[in-house]
């Protein structure tokens, strides 16, 4: 398998390489020369595929062989869910007649990004064992990819990861979940601003090629290819359990960066049968806007009961736009300079029609959100985190009854827990491994806004390990 970068002037690439070096060096992102291509009788169809089986049978061929071998890469799968809290990793929760919760927050750090990244931080300690390398890890995050990156990179003593997350705009339970952790390796700096200039700056690093190369950057974030590669998985297993109903199956996805969203559009890809992918927004409504009328200009971000969706610059959306470009990095790279630029994106028409025939976009604000928790809870008892209640905003606007529903819920409620007891009264508890979590010592910097200073600072903590 060879990976290309959606813009021009990057060098073709194997996994391992894709893997170290995050963003391609033109600014682009990489994607799969050819997508694996998985027949409608594969056994990975089977209803009764076990998730890690299925997980090396979608991932094996995004991986050379010489990379890693067919046992090893086994054990490093079953290893990365093993400490997921259901034996099936990721349960279907059946709601209504027509709508399935896919819970994807059984992992350590209780949200969807656990799925990727534990496997993640195996593959980074797999490779740079083998090349005897060290890497310095960066990211941003809305809220959920920063501790189930930290969870993954802690400890390892071939990497060191800095985390950068918006000063007062995640819960308390998801900042506190990255800044407890104390391992020499972890270092988290909260920035005074939103989630789009955290990751702002995570860009400005990697294209700061003498910053970059001092210190051997590789990324977390869903610009990583593996991130959304491992993703895959789990729209693949959620049709297997479901394909006895014969019936077509649309997936809701609530939707920040486009990374989670964009693994279901590659898993259709690679053959997946899924009729439709639903694109659920808060207020910060970018991405619905796009889906319903083409138009897809940069708005204030404002502050949601959904933090980690509270984004306006979608990086995983270039992926995408690739594709609908006839893969001409040339023209991706001109489309993404205009908008950035003038904060539009030009030629939304052309491709709001070819995205039709698989997306469509929903908004829910707060006050729906909080009406989604609510009725969940009050007609089933069941309690849902802010964000997957935005998912179940979106399902009461769809107008096709003829599918069956699949509702990605992608934290556990505990991790919102002022959300959820304004909507229901109920103060949700966290599992009994983070029940201490409130009294855990912290450890954090607060910066500025500002790409010399952050660098400056990585370079100062990098020095002082003499790495």
């Amino acid at each position: 398998m060879h990976y290309i970068s959606t813009r021009i002037g990057s060098p073709i690439l194997e996994f391992e390489d894709v893997v170290l070096t995050g963003l391609a060096n033109d600014g682009g992102l990489y994607v799969p020369e050819v997508w694996p291509q998985m027949a409608v009788n594969h056994h990975v169809f089977n209803k009764d595929i076990d998730y890690s089986d299925l997980a090396f049978e979608i991932i094996r061929p995004f991986i050379e062989e010489n990379c890693i071998e067919d046992i090893k890469l086994k054990s490093l799968i079953n290893d990365s869910y093993k400490s997921f809290k259901q034996p099936s990793v990721a349960p279907l929760v059946q709601i209504d007649s027509n709508t399935w919760l896919l819970e994807l927050f059984h992992g350590p750090t209780l949200a969807f990004k656990d799925f990727a990244l534990q496997f993640l931080g195996r593959m980074f300690e797999h490779i740079l064992t083998k090349r005897d390398k060290r890497l310095t890890i960066i990211g941003a995050t809305s809220g959920d990819t920063g501790s189930a990156a930290i969870e993954a990179c802690k400890g390892r003593d071939n990497l060191h990861i800095f985390m950068l997350h918006p000063l007062g705009r995640v819960s308390d339970v998801q900042r506190r979940q990255m800044t407890t952790v104390l391992d020499s390796n972890v270092h988290n700096i909260a920035i005074e601003g939103t989630f789009d200039d955290c990751q702002d700056l995570v860009k400005g690093m990697f294209n700061d090629e003498i910053f970059r190369d001092d210190l051997n950057l590789s990324a977390v974030n869903s610009i990583n290819w593996a991130r959304v590669m491992v993703q895959i998985v789990y729209y693949f297993f959620a049709v297997s359990r479901l394909n006895k109903y014969e019936r077509p199956i649309s997936f809701i996805v609530p939707t920040g960066n486009f990374g989670n969203v964009y693994a279901g559009y590659s898993a259709i890809q690679m053959g997946l049968n899924a009729s439709r992918l639903v694109v659920a927004s808060n207020h910060n409504d970018i991405l619905t806007r796009f889906f319903e009328t083409g138009d897809m200009s940069i708005m204030p971000v404002k502050a949601s009961l959904s933090p980690s969706m509270d984004i306006q610059v979608s990086s995983n959306f270039e992926r995408l736009l690739f594709d609908f470009y006839d893969r001409d990095g040339e023209a991706v790279s001109n489309s993404i300079k205009m908008f950035r630029e003038e904060g539009t994106l030009p030629g939304g028409n052309k491709i709001h029609a070819l995205a039709n025939d698989i997306f469509s976009g929903y908004r829910t604000d707060d006050e729906g959100t909080l009406l989604a928790i609510k009725q969940l809870y009050d007609d089933k008892g069941v309690l849902v985190d802010p964000h997957t209640a935005v998912g179940l905003g979106a399902l009461k606007q769809l107008k096709n009854s003829k599918t069956l529903n699949v509702v990605l819920a992608t934290a556990h409620p505990a991790k919102f827990p002022a959300a959820v007891k304004q909507a229901t009264g109920i103060n949700p508890s966290l599992p009994d491994f983070l029940s201490d979590l409130y009294d855990r010592e912290e450890r954090f910097i607060k910066l500025k806004n500002n790409l010399g200073a952050v660098e400056s600072y990585i370079r100062d903590v990098m020095s002082s390990k003499n790495l």
